[in-house]
């Protein structure tokens, strides 16, 4: 069933306001509590997993097995893309939007019952693995869903940089709402945190969903579908049409989210590997300094949105994918001095140049036609999901574990972003370009 409002199209100025404010703030929320589910997984995977699931590994073995669960997320996500793309595409953004918060949280509160290796030995594993691919499928139907509800809704093709930057305001939100979850619990249960203090945020997250489901349900579809399906330009296999239409954005979107994705889970989830086996610094104070660079996030993601409207998102881009490159070479020079201090600087500053490349997220979506949109968006986006985000800390455990040395980390970084680079100088930027209709070039 098509669920959207006739009468969206004919709103008042004042009443698309007041639609356009409560699509962000759905938007954001909604995607606010799916990062949490799914940064939750990242935080645990380095501090519990590896001990409680591969228990007779090496340590930097049994991390190696444990982010390759970690992975498993993330190859589920470009299938999430193709599943919710195709049903964003054909029942409207609203309804798949509710379909993939149900899916996510329901997933993630199953994570807090899975028994360890003690109880059943590597079925606990088994189980993880299971419950992590139903994680990754719901959120990489997510992000085009929520970027394009708030987008769509945009009044002004000036500000639309801005207004797509919001739902991944939602993404600094997870990630500190993850972290400090995991600090409180791990302060509260001590000693405990192994044998039951890390289960309870991943139980919490079914009070937040409830929350999520609420907000979500009082929301009006966006004019552009409505408008798609008043028309009766509803594409029938909006999935197989994208890939035939639009392969070349499809590549590009990928490719173009190497150097922001890879860096990104290196800086949120291998450091809690890496800070507490190599620096030999404590669980609650890596979580204290992720938890302080996420506030921060909460600034630059919308700020860099914003001044991809004034100078165009494919500017804003490379100037991130720039400044990323060389700083995975300060990142980690700052973290082996050994100094507490400035450890705590390089993790609050790791998610600046993320966020160069992160805010400006209509890039993406507005290189594909409305009718096609969420598809091309969603698979675009999530396809780095298994050349980027999923390998990353696998990859930067194993040079570490090869090389002894974070320089190599540091160049796998910087080969990312000049991918990024390449990728964003081949793209189309749309900025302040009317995207209700069909494109002329693809």
């Amino acid at each position: 069933m098509t669920t959207f409002s006739p009468n969206a199209i004919a709103l008042t100025s004042s009443e698309h306001q007041v639609q356009l404010r409560r699509a962000v703030i759905a938007s954001t929320i909604g995607t606010a509590i799916e990062w949490y589910d799914f940064f939750l997984y990242s935080i645990v995977t380095g501090l519990v997993f590896a001990k409680l699931f591969f228990p007779h590994s090496d340590p930097w073995v049994g991390t190696l097995e444990a982010f390759a669960i970690y992975a498993v997320g993330f190859v589920a996500r470009p299938i999430g893309a193709a599943i919710f793309g195709h049903y964003g595409d054909r029942i409207g953004r609203k309804s798949t939007l509710i379909a993939t918060l149900l899916l996510m949280g329901l997933a993630t509160f199953a994570v807090a019952l899975v028994p360890t290796y003690e109880r059943i030995g590597i079925w606990g594993a088994v189980i993880l693995t299971v419950l992590r691919f139903i994680q990754g499928v719901g959120v990489g139907g997510e992000w085009g869903g929520s970027v394009l509800m708030s987008m769509e809704w945009a009044r002004s093709d000036r500000s639309r940089g801005f207004i797509a930057s919001w739902p991944q305001f939602g993404v600094p939100c997870g990630l500190f709402l993850a972290n400090l979850a995991v600090l409180a619990f791990s302060q509260m249960s001590g000693e405990h945190f192994l044998s039951w203090g890390w289960r309870i945020p991943f139980a919490l997250s079914l009070a937040l969903v409830g929350v999520g489901l609420y907000i979500r349900l009082g929301i009006l579809e966006t004019p552009v579908f409505t408008k798609l399906v008043a028309e009766q330009k509803v594409e029938r296999a909006p999935m197989l049409a994208v890939i035939k239409q639009y392969p070349k954005q499809i590549l590009l979107s990928a490719l173009a989210r190497m150097g922001e994705q890879a860096p990104f889970y290196i800086s949120t989830a291998f450091i809690f590997s890496y800070g507490t086996d190599a620096l030999h610094v404590s669980r609650n104070f890596l979580l204290t300094a992720v938890l302080a660079a996420s506030v921060l996030s909460f600034i630059s993601i919308p700020l860099f949105g914003h001044l991809s409207d004034r100078i165009g998102r494919k500017n804003m881009y490379m100037i991130g994918a720039a400044v990323t490159v060389v700083f995975g070479f300060i990142y980690f020079a700052m973290l082996n001095t050994g100094s507490e201090t400035i450890i705590f600087l390089a993790v609050i500053l790791s998610l600046i140049p993320h966020d160069m490349l992160y805010g400006p997220a209509a890039l993406i979506a507005e290189s594909f036609a409305g009718r096609l949109r969420y598809s091309g968006a969603s698979l675009g986006y999530q396809l780095a999901s298994i050349i980027a985000g999923g390998p990353a800390p696998l990859i930067a455990t194993w040079l570490y574990a090869t090389f002894h040395s974070a320089f190599a980390i540091a160049v796998y970084i910087a080969v990312c972003a000049v991918i990024t680079l390449v990728a964003t100088a081949l793209m189309t930027d749309y900025t302040g370009r009317d995207i209700s209709g069909e494109y002329a070039s693809r």
